[in-house]
């Protein structure tokens, strides 16, 4: 998991998990597209962290264990916690209000409208589903394209910061559109993304502020 390397708290038995090249070879809906960060908080105190746990993601949305389709187990005492979604270049997100926990699983689908969320817009609206921000290449709380601490400026830098037309291919956090290619400019570039889902997309200098406390 690449989350403890990036500076995430990790409590409970979160840290370090792993999968397997079986995993990552499965094809179809449930292909792996990425690791994800889950996080419990205290439903007394929301900003605290309880425990954490990396898991992975695929490509219908469902988050699954590191074997690729077991639910994903915190060790913490039956209970009440709020639940955080969180991925290394997307605004993470948390319910509204804390889930009952037990050692059944319980199914949260945070793609529903349903599923109330803390804050305001907390989620991206893409046709019938939720889906978090993406374009977070810095790893703080907020998208931004212009002006300090930006989410634009990483992109050129990863591409070497001379060239905008040059693109640097691996696992990177400014790989917003996450197709393993960093580009600054030109189609599928990962620059454009940002500008579109900060606040107001015909001000370059709005913004848009991760709703977690």
């Amino acid at each position: 998991e690449p989350y403890t390397d990036l500076g995430f708290d990790q409590v409970g038995n979160g840290g370090g998990e792993s999968t397997y090249d079986a995993v990552l070879a499965i094809s179809g809906a449930d292909a792996i597209v990425d690791w994800v960060r889950l996080e419990l908080r205290s439903s007394t105190s929301p900003s605290d962290l309880v425990c954490s746990r990396q898991a992975l993601v695929q490509r219908d949305g469902d988050i699954v264990d590191t074997d690729g389709f077991s639910p994903v187990g915190f060790q913490v005492t039956d209970g009440n916690y709020y639940l955080v979604v969180r991925h290394r270049n997307h605004l993470g997100c948390m319910t509204a209000a804390p889930l009952a926990l037990t050692s059944s699983a319980l199914s949260v689908d945070l793609r529903a409208s349903s599923t109330a969320t803390y804050g305001m817009e907390a989620r991206k609206v893409v046709g019938d589903a939720r889906v978090l921000w993406m374009g977070n290449a810095r790893i703080d709380n907020e998208i931004k394209y212009t002006g300090a601490d930006n989410d634009r400026d990483p992109i050129l830098f990863r591409i070497g910061g001379m060239s905008t037309t040059d693109t640097a291919q691996g696992y990177y956090i400014e790989d917003c559109t996450m197709d393993g290619i960093v580009r600054y400019t030109g189609a599928n570039n990962d620059r454009d993304p940002i500008l579109v889902n900060i606040v107001d997309s015909a001000v370059s200098t709005s913004f848009r502020q991760e709703q977690l406390p």
